[in-house]
């Protein structure tokens, strides 16, 4: 049966484990003989990603995070290895079981426009994500309200369309949006844990699975955004 899609986006399923480092450098070095490292990564396949998340005074988005809701909706701001001339809104949608993401580029004078609330221009942009931002900015008074940063390690499986990334050393700036500041004051939040994200279209091969098999993990839908958010 195919995904179901929103908005023209495909449906992936998307499953999360707390690894220890050692859990990690075991299920990496089993994987990396099967599956292909990312092709956009750096030499030593890993790379760098900083994000802005968008929330309100109520904390309307950790909260139904924390609460599981099956429809819920998270927007931020992303940038790769500090290179600030590829900026990405992008918007992550839960429905049921399913992970929905759609993205566009913006510019550092766009991102600076919505961080310092000038978001009228957006009410009729071209772009579509946008103008759902700004929808969403003037009924629930969100905003840029957390950067967060973390190594990612990524590795390919074609049949299945499979994803498997490593994400390790995540850091947060607290309620600072200064998301191009590359002297932003950030901290660290749990440097024993790694975040496992495994994520597939309509199956989920059977040598991935097996060679995903490890002892003492903990399932569960960890967020950066909501880890970040403990530490302030």
């Amino acid at each position: 049966m195919k995904a179901m899609t929103l908005n023209g986006v495909q449906g992936r399923t998307e499953l999360k484990h707390e690894l220890s480092k050692m859990d990690c450098y075991l299920l990496r070095n089993r994987l990396k003989h099967v599956m292909e490292v990312d092709p956009y990564a750096n030499k030593d396949g890993k790379y760098f990603i900083r994000s802005v998340y968008f929330d309100n005074f109520d904390n309307k988005v950790l909260t139904q995070k924390k609460e599981g809701h099956y429809g819920r909706d998270k927007f931020r701001v992303r940038l790769y290895d500090f290179n600030t001339s590829l900026l990405n809104l992008e918007k992550k949608s839960k429905r049921n079981n399913l992970t929905y993401k759609q993205k566009c580029p913006i510019t550092i004078e766009e991102y600076e426009q919505m961080r310092v609330g000038d978001i009228a221009w957006m009410e009729n942009d071209e772009r579509s994500l946008l103008r759902e931002l700004y929808i969403e900015m003037k009924m629930y008074h969100i905003k840029p309200m957390t950067v967060v940063d973390y190594e990612r390690e990524v590795f390919i499986y074609h049949y299945g369309n499979v994803r498997v990334t490593f994400d390790r050393d995540i850091k947060t700036s607290f309620r600072n949006n200064d998301v191009l500041n590359v002297d932003l004051p950030i901290i660290e939040t749990n440097s024993d844990v790694v975040i496992l994200e495994v994520k597939y279209d309509e199956f989920l091969p059977d040598v991935i699975k097996k060679l995903l098999q490890i002892g003492n993990r903990r399932r569960g839908t960890y967020s950066k955004y909501q880890i970040s958010r403990m530490y302030g």
